[in-house]
């Protein structure tokens, strides 16, 4: 319980501090197609609750409501690609993190919709931890358009889930050289197809 309480204040200390960074995306957003400046989405989280995870808004209003590997990157906004490449856009889901829907670590939580992965992960019993911010998955390149492959995975992390692989991939969602420790680590294959959208 400590544990959490501390991580929940880290998180909302982090929130604070990228509120003007945050400020000035929404500001540049709002110019370029207006409002809402957050995303809001249903996903899955453990055991299958549904929950709606938080993002700022890197697409545009009239883009389908589908995993982001499966909508064109004419609907990305130009500011959008900034805002993904430095991570911007996850922070919101400290929110998540701080009610308890998601950890900082875990399973990308898979949309309602995504019946295959679904099934996959229920196989597999992935649904019994709390999905994550960033993951294993994520950080070594297999997205949702892999159903099977991205559960195997998820499968790998679950059964060595500790502080310090959470550590690691922690760290490989901002560095590639932890993603290569960790895929060594665990005998995992780097997606060298690398999607950053997942």
């Amino acid at each position: 319980m400590l544990i959490v309480t501390i991580r929940n204040i880290i998180c909302f200390a982090v929130l604070v501090l990228m509120i003007p960074i945050m400020a000035l995306a929404s500001l540049l957003i709002f110019f370029e197609d207006g409002l809402p400046i957050f995303f809001r989405q249903e996903r899955l989280g453990k055991n299958k609750k549904i929950f709606t995870i938080y993002k700022i808004r890197t697409m545009k209003n009239d883009a389908p409501q589908l995993g982001t590997h499966a909508v064109s990157k004419i609907f990305l906004l130009r500011i959008g690609k900034l805002i993904r490449k430095i991570k911007l856009d996850e922070f919101p889901q400290l929110i998540n993190v701080i009610i308890g829907d998601i950890n900082l670590v875990g399973p990308r939580p898979g949309l309602v919709s995504q019946e295959i992965l679904l099934c996959e992960r229920e196989k597999k019993n992935i649904f019994k931890i709390n999905p994550g911010i960033t993951g294993l998955s994520q950080i070594l390149g297999y997205d949702m358009s892999n159903p099977e492959k991205l559960s195997e995975v998820d499968l790998i992390y679950m059964n060595n889930k500790s502080k310090y692989v959470d550590l690691m991939i922690l760290l490989g969602t901002f560095f590639s050289k932890y993603r290569n420790k960790i895929a060594l680590k665990l005998g995992v294959n780097l997606n060298m197809e690398r999607n950053e959208d997942v």
